[in-house]
């Protein structure tokens, strides 16, 4: 998700504007990162203009409550 939504912009240009190393990137990219600290996905969302709800739908698993089904 995190590639599509940088596009043609660099692995470096993209780590950067969130405040990352480019290797921290490649990691979350690629899976070598499997839990990023919640702060780094909000930067990186905000770099790349995503909403935090975006980069978490895709993350939820299947079947995992949600708050409204909490209630």
């Amino acid at each position: 998700m995190l590639r599509t939504a940088r596009g043609e912009r660099s692995m470096v240009d993209v780590a950067a504007a969130a405040g990352l190393s480019a290797e921290t990137l490649r990691k979350i990219e690629t899976g070598r990162a499997p839990t990023p600290a919640f702060f780094t996905v909000a930067a990186l969302a905000g770099a790349l203009g995503l909403s935090l709800d975006e980069v978490a739908t895709p993350a939820t698993p299947p079947g995992a409550a949600t708050e409204s089904a909490v209630a």
